[in-house]
């Protein structure tokens, strides 16, 4: 009498519970095991830069911050030589150009990925985006220059009549200095809304990527319902994208806190706090790094790199919060077909 067959283990275990998945697996090769490791390589090398950077920072700026300690933090003048420096003006004055930059350009840039992604003909929908990462690539010199020669006479007008009629009843665009034309140039408000036109396309490219990967299923759902496509945006694209456009935005606020040439071309520097945005006079980490970097001796040099860890160390903490609201976020997720 012949014996039953009996089934091979793994088979067995298959075949009881239909419901768990099989595991599939290859053995690695050689050409795997490299290409896993030149991955991992290249992955690691952008802690080890970042860290490297910071190190140099760290190293170079720590003889003046020996000298004057956490005042470095708290002092608003600048004089290396009387060991009295600090960024305490210029830190909030750049904080305060990138909001200015922020608010200009995330109206527009939201609007602009809204039209392209949903409105725009296809046949333009290639044209515009090319436009759009053309914006991105132009050098910041070019919006420094642009800004100094051709924005700056033109948009005097509007700033004076802003400060004259808003200024009584809004404190921080009122003009102390007088109805004269230089009061109204090189000012906050100018040099963000230069930075604006930087963080644009970049705002842009990241929110209309988001809202072109809102599911289809969802938007056909809408219309099914007899939504418009404007009510289909409303609520289908744009919480979609909320996260997204939150981590676009952020990454436009580190884009602008570092902006440096363009600034520099702009401003008159000052080392006051900043509260009249329409005023002429204006600083910035960067801008201050840049104009006072070619006549520093040793103590201002260190002073200088112990300004960039900061603006270093304020920048990484804005796209590290940038990228844990994109991963957290519905449409930074990974969703199921």
């Amino acid at each position: 009498m012949t014996a039953a067959i009996e089934p091979a283990a793994p088979l067995a275990r298959a075949t009881s519970d239909p419901d768990v998945p099989r595991t599939i697996s290859a053995p690695a090769t050689p050409g795997d095991r490299l290409f896993r490791g030149v991955l991992r390589a290249a992955g690691l090398s952008v802690f080890v830069i970042m860290g490297l950077i910071a190190f140099f920072l760290l190293l170079r700026g720590s003889d003046a911050l020996r000298a004057v300690g956490w005042s470095f933090l708290t002092e608003q003048k600048w004089r290396t030589q009387a060991h009295s420096f600090g960024i305490a003006a210029v830190l909030p004055n750049g904080l305060l150009i990138a909001v200015i930059a922020l608010v200009i350009a995330v109206p527009v840039a939201l609007t602009t990925a809204v039209f392209i992604s949903e409105y725009a003909p296809v046949r333009l929908r290639a044209t515009l985006i090319s436009l759009v990462d053309l914006m991105a690539a132009i050098p910041s010199i070019v919006y420094g220059l642009w800004g100094l020669f051709f924005l700056q006479p033109r948009i005097i007008g509007f700033v004076r009549w802003t400060a004259m009629h808003l200024g009584d009843t809004i404190p921080f665009l009122e003009v102390r200095t007088g109805d004269i034309g230089t009061s109204y140039t090189s000012s906050t408000f100018i040099a963000g809304v230069v930075v604006s036109l930087m963080i644009i396309p970049i705002v842009t490219s990241l929110s209309r990527e988001v809202f072109s990967q809102a599911p289809q299923g969802e938007r056909e759902g809408a219309y099914a319902l007899g939504s418009t496509r404007w009510g289909m945006v409303r609520t289908v694209v744009l919480p979609f994208g909320r996260g997204g456009v939150i981590g676009a935005v952020m990454l436009g606020f580190g884009r602008a806190m570092g902006e440096t040439i363009a600034v520099a071309l702009i401003i008159s520097p000052n080392f006051q706090a900043i509260t009249h945005v329409l005023e002429n006079g204006a600083n910035s980490i960067s801008a201050l790094i840049a104009l006072r970097f070619g006549e520093s001796d040793a103590l201002s040099l260190s002073a200088l790199m112990a300004a960039g860890l900061v603006l270093f160390a304020l920048t990484l903490l804005v796209n590290l919060a940038a990228g844990v609201v994109i991963n957290r976020s519905r449409s930074g997720a990974t969703t199921a077909d």
